[in-house]
């Protein structure tokens, strides 16, 4: 299919603006008590977030995991009050009590972020079950790394998502490792996408580096999805640059190995098939660069600017 201008430049700003924020992210963590906490990233396989979020309309919602910063950006989060959130700041959108790991923005559609492997695919089918039985026009997508697609519930959900014929679109951001373990360390066959057949859905693998190959699929199963006939697993080929986390000294991952797939750059190759097809000039190229480093300025200097929460703001926004 022919993907329109708008939305291809569209892709091209995300992509930019994810990395870039990533990009800032990995420098201030190396400034010592400057982030708090842990922070995981998702550099190199930007290209999932983007395209799939990009095939989404406003009323869609999605359940994502550590690695939810392209994700939320392309659903429409501020940056600043990402930025400001990741500080741990009043500012951020959870007013400093999530930090990076369990950000929550529902106001855009992703209620939910969770660190705890396997936990999205539940609440995704809890979410899809009460858009079908309100009638509501959404429908749920729900994030997992490969690892995730070994646990239990992983497999609970896609068989109650596939019985009940729910509006959801599982996306497996196979980045070739769960943790320090490689893919063959944890499960024995090649493609995650294969086990949709035990639960008689759609399984899609798609180069996950090409946003607009992620786009095209993802349309596709939106479209299945709101037509009432059923869930979809698809299984994006990616890779992570850095280690699953920045304290990650990524010793069992080989330098060859991340060498060649950063010659896969996903942000280069969506740059280079805009170009190619002769939708943006240099000119407005170097403008889209300039307007994404000033949008992850004005993040870093909101954040840095915001106060911390006072210690009696811990019991705000509690419920027992």
């Amino acid at each position: 299919m022919t993907i329109p201008k708008d939305k291809m430049l569209e892709m091209l700003h995300f992509l930019m603006l994810s990395r870039r924020f990533e990009e800032a992210l990995t420098d201030l963590c190396r400034i010592e008590g400057k982030i708090p906490g842990m922070m995981i990233l998702c550099t190199g396989q930007e290209a999932v977030g983007v395209g799939m979020v990009a095939a989404l309309r406003p009323e869609d919602v999605i359940i994502t995991n550590h690695r939810s910063h392209a994700h939320l950006l392309t659903k429409g989060a501020d940056p600043k009050v990402l930025m400001a959130e990741i500080y741990g700041k009043r500012t951020g959108c959870n007013k400093g009590k999530s930090g990076t790991l369990h950000l929550a923005l529902p106001e855009i559609g992703a209620p939910c972020t969770s660190t705890v492997v396997g936990a999205g695919p539940p609440i995704a089918v809890g979410r899809a079950f009460a858009q079908q039985y309100r009638n509501e026009p959404g429908i749920t997508v729900c994030f997992v790394g490969d690892g995730a697609t070994g646990e239990g519930s992983f497999h609970e959900a896609l068989n109650l998502a596939s019985l009940w014929r729910l509006p959801v679109i599982f996306v497996c951001e196979n980045n070739r490792y769960a943790g320090a373990q490689r893919q063959e360390e944890h499960t024995r066959i090649e493609n995650i996408a294969d086990r949709a057949a035990g639960y008689r859905m759609p399984g899609v693998v798609v180069d996950g580096n090409d946003a607009m190959s992620v786009y095209t699929t993802a349309l596709d199963a939106r479209a299945r999805a709101a037509a009432g006939e059923g869930p979809t697993l698809i299984e994006c080929k990616t890779y992570r640059w850095r280690g699953h986390g920045e304290s990650d000294p990524q010793l069992y991952q080989p330098k060859e190995e991340i060498a060649a797939w950063r010659a896969l750059c996903p942000v280069a190759r969506m740059r280079d098939a805009v170009r190619a097809r002769g939708l943006i000039s240099a000119e407005d190229l170097k403008a889209m660069e300039a307007r994404v480093e000033t949008l992850v300025q004005e993040a870093i200097r909101f954040a840095e600017e915001s106060p911390y929460p006072e210690p009696h703001e811990a019991l705000e926004d509690v419920y027992a």
